[in-house]
């Protein structure tokens, strides 16, 4: 695996937002000396022995610099301890966060994908376009849910290697082989079977 790449020239106050890429998302606090539990946006996780900088944006789009301490895997998360982050409080502030890194600073990957190349993607299942990739979702099965949207209609794909013939973050395109029958059952409620269903309650 090569080194990740280095902009040395270039600090978070000359970069734009576009110009970062979301890594992980803070899940909730874990521990009592201010660890926190993230949800990877990646298929693997990062190589945090590598990376020691990261930046935490929260809902405000405020951005802030953070040095990894230390990193475990717990369940579905990782945890991660930053440098002056010591309590449940402190820990708490970083609730709902993104954990980014400068484009230029990703780990180059042998295989796998970001949430920033995969967003915007057409899906197709073979030759039949379903959507666009919407959001991806981790830690609910060893595959990353895609939520494809397509006007009003939304679908949750796992991205899973034996469905996937091809995913061209280039093209923005990914194509798949799906089970017959998986996009009927993994389509969510319209608006009339949703009221239905809670007429029924």
């Amino acid at each position: 695996m090569p080194s990740a790449k280095r902009r040395t020239s270039a600090t978070c106050s000359t970069l734009s937002n576009n110009e970062f890429v979301t890594i992980a998302r803070v899940a909730k606090t874990q521990g009592r000396r201010g660890e926190v539990a993230v949800e990877m946006h990646s298929d693997f996780p990062e190589r945090f022995e590598d990376r020691r900088r990261v930046f935490a944006v929260n809902e405000k789009n405020e951005r802030r610099e953070l040095a990894i301490e230390d990193f475990w895997p717990h369940k579905d998360y990782m945890v991660l301890k930053f440098a002056g982050i010591d309590s449940i409080n402190d820990a708490e502030m970083l609730l709902r966060c993104e954990i980014q890194v400068p484009a230029a600073e990703r780990t180059e990957l042998d295989a796998g994908w970001y949430v920033s190349d995969l967003i915007g993607c057409a899906v197709f299942d073979q030759d039949r376009e379903i959507g666009n990739v919407a959001d991806v979702e981790f830690g609910a099965g060893e595959a990353p849910l895609l939520l494809v949207r397509q006007g009003q209609t939304e679908h949750m794909i796992p991205l899973a290697e034996r469905y996937t013939k091809l995913v061209d973050t280039a093209a923005k395109k990914i194509e798949l082989q799906l089970p017959e029958g998986m996009l009927e059952i993994n389509a969510p409620l319209s608006s009339e079977e949703k009221k239905k269903q809670q007429e029924k309650e």
